[in-house]
């Protein structure tokens, strides 16, 4: 129960309104009723804090409330749920070489045996993960392994059991008794930053944890013993590892040994560093840059450039992405990944970058034979997002025409106010002192006006002849409105003419992600669109990376453009079926030509953002009873 109702709480923080009981229902895959269920417990467990509100409307998070429980999760001392026992046990557990015995947990928990041998099941399978084993002497159970391995296992334990995104150090502290991490945290970037490292702020926090259970560790005096066949200590860590050495004896009047110190330097420099922090471009390459690696970046830039059709030939870029490489390949031959709070927002907003992050993930496990997971392709999408964001054009300014009757200069002190403040967003075409206008005269994109009217078209903003910021913020509405509306225009007539008839399929049920792709490229194979190999590789992406870009669409998809004409296969499904972390209605296998690669970014963005909508997706799929409805749902869709 306590892993479906935090499921909940996680669907419901993502919504800023209310959330019906069928909607969570599908997005959990169970019934109304056990969301009912999962509600009542989610209130029990937040007592007396009111955390959902509920009404015929559906459920809501009062955020405020929400956050206080949150915040107090591990002052409790609760074992009432099964994962609040696992958790229990395993502390105790990796705090008793010797064992403990079963009938004594069963009476401290107040349960019965039984209930304890189930528990120690799901610790044995997590121990497992972390390379420890469940022995069993009698009534004596025992975690056996390395102290490194049972550090391991808290460190995941304690990661499983954050809130998806970043690791809060106050629970930290909580949980390890490790004193203020804070001070800690601000003294260390300080002395990164003074010796050229570039710092990685969204993991740095996942370093502080094993810090933060080194000292906890050390203090009950259980240190990490160096391992037989260890590497010799790379001459790189050892001015951090002096520092952390002087950092935490300061701040939490520990004394860890080399072996310590030695791993928590070799987490930072793997997992959070960076350097060449203000060092010319070229004493990069040549003192930092891993030999090689610089090549590998080059020839996927330009494997990159053949298949997407995106310019990423820059030495700066190729640079930074290199040397992300070298930690990257580090992590992966050490399995110890670095986690990207970022990944959900990342893959819904940015599905296109995230997707060229994916092809350049799979050329990397090819040249360097490592595994890459969601977190570290997350990471690689940053690099490639930061790089487009400075090299793109900015968005063309929308034009606008502005009213504002004759009265002194008051309508040049508007229009100076309106440039100086949204000038980079906003081209003045002309600039009316009249009240008798016609609106349908304008051909600029908004109009902005003094004058409050009756019926006016929806393109016109009322504002205040001495502009507020509620104006302002009226028409950055607006303006969001205009581009939204012009983005969604440019995808409507090339997206509608990659669907056909026989290619949409309604209620269509398949065991698997791969059972789904395959149903709908046998499809495409029968009709010459694609081959078999396209299908193939459709899947060999798809095992990647999930392509559920949305709670309600997944977009499977090939890594060439290898189709003999652009085409979109199609399942709507009124009931969601599980697809990688998510739940999703639509399933649109897309097949690219090599003629359309100019149209991949646009269309593939597009058609995930027309999608991204819940409400709207659901309607659509209500309302899609054939390809005709469909086709006029979807261009009402994207016409709103």
């Amino acid at each position: 129960m306590s892993d479906k109702y935090e499921r909940l709480l996680d669907l419901l923080s993502q919504n800023e309104g209310w959330v019906t009981a069928a909607e969570l229902a599908d997005q959990l895959g169970v019934t109304t009723r056990s969301v009912r269920s999962y509600v009542t417990a989610a209130k029990a467990a937040a007592h007396p804090l009111a955390i959902i509100s509920s009404s015929t409307t559906g459920y809501r998070l009062n955020r405020e409330a929400f956050a206080s429980f949150s915040s107090g999760i591990g002052e409790r001392d609760s074992t009432d749920t099964p994962r609040d026992r696992v958790h229990h046990l395993v502390r105790r557990l990796t705090d008793a070489p010797d064992g403990l015995d079963i009938h004594d947990l069963a009476d401290n928990l107040y349960v019965s045996e039984s209930t304890i041998e189930t528990d120690l099941r799901k610790v044995r399978v997590l121990g497992e993960e972390a390379g420890l084993s469940l022995s069993r002497r009698g009534s004596t159970v025992a975690l056996v392994g390395t102290e490194g391995e049972r550090r391991r296992l808290l460190g995941k334990l304690f990661r499983s059991e954050s809130a998806a995104g970043f690791l809060e150090l106050e629970n930290v502290q909580r949980e390890f008794a490790s004193g203020d991490l804070g001070p800690f945290k601000t003294d260390l970037i300080s002395m990164l930053d003074s010796q050229g490292y570039f710092v990685n702020e969204y993991g740095i926090n996942s370093v502080l944890l094993h810090v933060a259970i080194a000292v906890d560790r050390v203090k009950s005096n259980q240190h990490l013993l160096r391992k037989a066949d260890a590497p010799a200590r790379d001459e790189q860590d050892v001015p951090i590892a002096t520092a952390l050495d002087t950092l935490i004896r300061q701040h939490f009047e520990v004394e860890l040994d080399d072996t310590d110190l030695e791993y928590l330097a070799k987490l930072l420099t793997t997992r959070v560093l960076t350097e060449g922090k203000n060092q010319p471009l070229q004493q990069v390459v040549a003192n930092v840059v891993v030999p090689g690696d610089l090549e590998v970046i080059k020839r996927i830039v330009g494997q990159v450039g053949e298949e997407y059709l995106l310019d990423l030939d820059d030495e700066s870029f190729m640079v930074r992405l290199a040397l992300h490489l070298g930690n990257l390949v580090a992590r992966a031959q050490d399995n110890s990944y670095s986690r990207n709070p970022l990944i959900r927002s990342i893959k819904t907003s940015y599905p296109m970058i995230y997707d060229v992050a994916v092809f350049i993930a799979s050329q990397i496990q090819r040249e360097k034979s490592i595994t890459i997971n969601d977190d570290e392709i997350s990471y690689i999408a940053l690099h490639l997002g930061s790089f487009l964001e400075r090299e793109s054009r900015r968005e063309e300014r929308i034009t606008c025409a502005i009213v504002s009757p004759g009265y002194y200069d008051m309508h040049t002190i508007l229009r100076e106010r309106i440039v100086s403040t949204l000038g980079e967003e906003l081209s003045v075409e002309v600039v009316v002192t009249r009240t008798d206008v016609d609106w349908a005269d304008f051909s600029s994109d908004l109009v902005l006006t003094t004058i409050a009217g009756r019926a006016m078209p929806e393109n016109v903003v009322v504002i205040q002849p001495f502009l507020t910021d509620a104006d302002i913020d009226n028409i950055r509405r607006a303006i969001s409105r205009v581009r939204r509306h012009r983005r969604r225009a440019r995808i409507k007539d090339d997206l509608l003419l990659y669907f056909e008839e026989d290619l949409f399929l309604r209620n269509v049920h398949a065991e698997s992600e791969v059972a789904m792709i395959r149903t709908l490229g046998d499809l495409m194979v029968e009709r010459g669109i694609i081959d078999e190999s396209y299908v193939t590789g459709a899947i060999e992406r798809e095992l990647l990376s999930s392509t559920a870009f949305t709670d309600t669409i997944a977009v499977p998809h090939a890594m060439v453009m290898s189709a003999t004409r652009t085409s979109i296969a199609i399942a709507v499904n009124e009931a969601p079926m599980p697809w990688g972390d998510n739940r999703v209605n639509v399933i649109a296998l897309i097949a690219f030509s090599s003629s359309g690669r100019s149209s991949f970014q646009t269309v593939f963005d597009q058609f995930v953002e027309v999608f991204s909508d819940r409400t709207e997706v659901l309607e659509l799929i209500k309302r899609s009873t054939d390809f005709g409805a469909f086709i006029e749902e979807l261009v009402h869709v994207i016409d709103r």
